[in-house]
């Protein structure tokens, strides 16, 4: 009922997103502290963010792609100001959030902020009331603001078919791009009947349909069985201009292993997931640097055509095997081991995987970069792959039959489910 309230005609047609977008986030790693007298370095601050931006300007994020800062909870002064507008807090963003708007457009980056749909934000925080729709879109774009995150804390699921769209209308008035993303979903439980992915499409640039990411192995597990388990209704839903957004990249952080870093990188990557990093870019070690820089690994991520990929096996050995199809008639395979053992050797083919019969292919390790050699449909081949980790492969067709294999929204057909072997 809640998604069914709000009509296509408020589609978004902002022409932004065409890709998953990329860039740095604040809340993961660095949540609603504060207490900037105490810990001045990792507050909630302007300092933060200019420190931020200089990192992604300098140290070969943004040619990569990462050019989104993004602000979330905690910015803001406790109150409205006299004319009832969002105003940041004073001591912590003394300059305001147009200067730093400013100072982050000079870097050639681009400044995201957050909001929420309620009486308060999550953290405690002046929300965006539905009387305040129109004025704090205003007030965004007044200042630069390039992206916005809207949360969905302290407001009925009436308000939330109301207000989304609302806000998604506001933005558009303002006349400045403001990519918009939206915890809609993720507050009516992320499926059918309650959220309708048709109409979320027309509304948000991307959406929160789960629950946030902690910093742990176990954490981005639950996403991923949610995401995979529910792939029929979520992978259709994903496209340029409106993506699936399953929640902020942790790698850098405490909670997950080197393996495990490489599996969350290569999961999110197939499923055409935003690559929002939530670390401290400014002590980042250059294991995690290098996973999150890897430019094949972006490549496949930022494809054109936009296809969200999907599971297509689940062996009883916890070994599962995920697939993204590419434009220009590739594709991204990730074998995934669940086993906490030792490396495991699988075996299959590209037939059992049901790639079309005859055609060869150029296959390239994506972590490694190495083209791996020639492969054709029926050969058997073998991947030894690391407990929770992955081998991640891209296949260039080098010889295909006559007739394409992929279309626009199929992956690798609409009625394809996993083999249980």
């Amino acid at each position: 009922l809640a998604l069914a309230l709000a009509l296509p005609s408020v589609a978004l047609e902002n022409g932004l997103a065409r890709t998953p977008p990329m860039g740095w986030m604040s809340w993961e790693r660095f949540r609603c502290n504060v207490d900037c007298q105490a810990d001045p370095h990792n507050c909630i601050s302007e300092h933060l963010f200019f420190e931020m931006a200089d990192r992604l300007a300098e140290d070969g994020w943004r040619e990569l792609g990462y050019e989104y800062i993004n602000i979330d909870d905690c910015w803001s002064a406790k109150q409205r100001d006299a004319a009832g507008q969002l105003v940041p807090d004073p001591k912590r963003f003394p300059s305001g959030i147009k200067a730093l708007a400013d100072y982050v457009h000079s870097r050639g980056l681009k400044l995201g902020i957050y909001g929420d749909l309620g009486v308060f934000t999550c953290g405690g925080y002046p929300g965006t009331m539905l009387e305040h729709v129109q004025q704090d879109a205003q007030t965004f774009a007044a200042w630069g603001v390039d992206m916005l995150k809207l949360d969905g804390c302290y407001s009925s699921a009436e308000e939330q078919a109301k207000g989304y769209p609302e806000m998604a209308r506001a933005l558009n008035a303002t006349g400045r791009p403001i990519v918009y993303s939206c915890s809609w979903p993720a507050y009516q439980g992320g499926l059918p009947p309650k959220v309708n992915y048709t109409i979320l499409a027309e509304i948000c640039n991307l959406w929160r349909n789960y629950d946030d990411i902690q910093d742990s192995w176990d954490s981005v597990l639950s996403i991923v069985d949610w995401f995979f388990t529910n792939q029929d209704v979520l992978q259709p839903a994903a496209g340029p201009g409106h993506w699936n957004d399953p929640d902020m990249l942790i790698i850098g952080n405490f909670g997950l292993s080197y393996e495990q870093s490489r599996s969350q990188m290569a999961l999110w990557t197939v499923m055409a997931a935003p690559l929002l990093m939530s670390t401290d870019l400014r002590t980042i070690s250059r294991s995690a640097k290098e996973i999150l820089q890897n430019r094949l690994m972006i490549q496949i991520n930022q494809d054109p055509l936009g296809i969200q990929g999907r599971r297509i096996v689940k062996e009883k050995s916890h070994i599962e095997v995920f697939l993204r199809p590419l434009s220009q008639a590739a594709s991204a395979l990730v074998f995934f081991s669940r086993r906490t053992d030792m490396p495991f050797r699988y075996t299959t083919s590209l037939a059992k995987l049901h790639f079309p019969e005859d055609a060869v292919y150029e296959v390239q390790d994506v972590f490694v970069g190495k083209i791996v050699g020639a492969l054709k449909t029926a050969d058997n081949f073998s991947v030894v792959i690391n407990p929770s980790g992955v081998v991640m492969w891209y296949l260039r067709p080098m010889a295909l039959p006559v007739q394409p294999w992929h279309g626009r929204h199929q992956a690798p057909s609409e009625n394809f489910h996993p083999n249980l072997l």
